[in-house]
Protein backbone atom coordinates (compact mmCIF):
# COMPACT_ATOMS: atom_id res chain seq x y z
CA UNK A 1 0.00 0.00 0.00
CA UNK A 2 1.22 3.52 -0.73
CA UNK A 3 2.09 5.62 2.32
CA UNK A 4 -0.27 8.44 1.26
CA UNK A 5 -3.32 6.19 1.46
CA UNK A 6 -5.25 5.64 4.64
CA UNK A 7 -5.09 2.10 6.05
CA UNK A 8 -8.15 0.01 5.30
CA UNK A 9 -9.32 2.14 2.35
CA UNK A 10 -9.51 0.26 -0.91
CA UNK A 11 -10.59 1.98 -4.11
CA UNK A 12 -12.47 -0.72 -6.03
CA UNK A 13 -12.41 1.40 -9.22
CA UNK A 14 -8.62 1.51 -9.15
CA UNK A 15 -8.39 -2.22 -8.53
CA UNK A 16 -10.75 -2.91 -11.47
CA UNK A 17 -8.88 -0.53 -13.78
CA UNK A 18 -5.45 -1.91 -12.87
CA UNK A 19 -6.70 -5.48 -13.37
CA UNK A 20 -8.08 -4.56 -16.81
CA UNK A 21 -4.77 -2.93 -17.84
CA UNK A 22 -2.76 -5.88 -16.53
CA UNK A 23 -5.02 -8.24 -18.50
CA UNK A 24 -4.45 -6.22 -21.69
CA UNK A 25 -0.69 -6.15 -21.08
CA UNK A 26 -0.47 -9.87 -20.27
CA UNK A 27 -2.64 -10.95 -23.21
CA UNK A 28 -0.64 -8.75 -25.57
CA UNK A 29 2.69 -10.01 -24.27
CA UNK A 30 1.60 -13.63 -24.77
CA UNK A 31 0.41 -13.03 -28.32
CA UNK A 32 2.55 -13.64 -31.34
CA UNK A 33 4.02 -10.71 -33.13
CA UNK A 34 2.76 -10.20 -36.68
CA UNK A 35 5.98 -8.44 -37.68
CA UNK A 36 7.46 -11.36 -39.65
CA UNK A 37 4.06 -12.45 -41.02
CA UNK A 38 3.31 -8.90 -42.12
CA UNK A 39 6.36 -8.86 -44.42
CA UNK A 40 5.18 -12.06 -46.09
CA UNK A 41 1.52 -11.01 -46.26
CA UNK A 42 2.42 -7.62 -47.73
CA UNK A 43 3.80 -9.43 -50.79
CA UNK A 44 0.43 -11.15 -51.27
CA UNK A 45 -1.55 -7.93 -51.68
CA UNK A 46 -3.44 -8.19 -54.98
CA UNK A 47 -4.27 -5.42 -57.47
CA UNK A 48 -7.41 -4.54 -55.53
CA UNK A 49 -5.24 -3.96 -52.45
CA UNK A 50 -6.26 -7.08 -50.50
CA UNK A 51 -4.64 -10.31 -49.31
CA UNK A 52 -7.05 -13.17 -49.93
CA UNK A 53 -6.77 -15.51 -46.99
CA UNK A 54 -9.94 -16.05 -44.99
CA UNK A 55 -10.43 -12.37 -44.49
CA UNK A 56 -9.57 -9.43 -46.64
CA UNK A 57 -6.65 -7.40 -45.34
CA UNK A 58 -5.66 -4.07 -46.78
CA UNK A 59 -2.04 -2.98 -46.74
CA UNK A 60 -2.97 -0.67 -43.85
CA UNK A 61 -4.43 -3.64 -41.93
CA UNK A 62 -1.18 -5.57 -42.31
CA UNK A 63 0.92 -2.60 -41.26
CA UNK A 64 -1.32 -2.14 -38.22
CA UNK A 65 -1.11 -5.81 -37.23
CA UNK A 66 2.67 -5.72 -37.57
CA UNK A 67 3.02 -3.21 -34.74
CA UNK A 68 -0.22 -3.63 -32.79
CA UNK A 69 1.19 -5.95 -30.13
CA UNK A 70 4.05 -3.63 -29.21
CA UNK A 71 1.80 -0.57 -29.32
CA UNK A 72 -0.81 -2.15 -27.03
CA UNK A 73 1.88 -3.14 -24.52
CA UNK A 74 3.26 0.42 -24.60
CA UNK A 75 -0.26 1.82 -24.14
CA UNK A 76 -0.91 -0.42 -21.14
CA UNK A 77 2.45 0.52 -19.60
CA UNK A 78 1.74 4.22 -20.09
CA UNK A 79 -1.71 3.88 -18.54
CA UNK A 80 -0.34 2.11 -15.48
CA UNK A 81 2.33 4.80 -15.07
CA UNK A 82 -0.33 7.51 -15.29
CA UNK A 83 -2.39 5.70 -12.65
CA UNK A 84 0.67 5.64 -10.40
CA UNK A 85 1.16 9.39 -10.86
CA UNK A 86 -2.51 10.29 -10.50
CA UNK A 87 -3.49 8.62 -7.28
CA UNK A 88 -5.54 9.92 -4.35
CA UNK A 89 -4.18 11.42 -1.20
CA UNK A 90 -5.76 13.02 1.82
CA UNK A 91 -5.99 16.73 1.11
CA UNK A 92 -5.45 17.58 4.75
CA UNK A 93 -7.35 20.31 6.44
CA UNK A 94 -10.51 20.09 8.48
CA UNK A 95 -13.27 17.82 7.26
CA UNK A 96 -16.87 17.59 8.39
CA UNK A 97 -16.64 13.80 7.90
CA UNK A 98 -13.36 12.48 9.39
CA UNK A 99 -14.19 8.95 8.24
CA UNK A 100 -14.31 10.08 4.59
CA UNK A 101 -11.90 12.99 4.19
CA UNK A 102 -11.70 15.00 0.98
CA UNK A 103 -9.21 13.39 -1.39
CA UNK A 104 -7.13 15.15 -4.02
CA UNK A 105 -4.92 13.83 -6.80
CA UNK A 106 -1.26 13.54 -5.85
CA UNK A 107 -0.12 14.88 -9.24
CA UNK A 108 -2.61 17.58 -10.28
CA UNK A 109 -4.29 18.31 -6.93
CA UNK A 110 -7.76 18.16 -8.50
CA UNK A 111 -10.55 16.57 -6.42
CA UNK A 112 -10.48 12.80 -6.59
CA UNK A 113 -11.03 11.18 -9.00
CA UNK A 114 -9.11 13.69 -11.11
CA UNK A 115 -9.87 14.31 -14.82
CA UNK A 116 -6.84 12.27 -15.92
CA UNK A 117 -7.91 9.25 -13.89
CA UNK A 118 -11.53 9.54 -15.12
CA UNK A 119 -10.36 9.77 -18.75
CA UNK A 120 -8.31 6.57 -18.39
CA UNK A 121 -11.20 4.84 -16.62
CA UNK A 122 -13.68 5.81 -19.38
CA UNK A 123 -11.30 4.80 -22.19
CA UNK A 124 -10.49 1.39 -20.69
CA UNK A 125 -13.98 0.46 -19.53
CA UNK A 126 -15.10 -2.57 -21.59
Amino acid sequence: MRPDRRPGRVDQREIRLRERLETIRTRSAKSNSWRSSARFLARLVNRAGFVSIRAEFTREDINFLAGARDEVIAFADLSVRLLDLHSPRDSGGISSDPEHPLLRCRACMARWPCPTWRAIDEAIEP
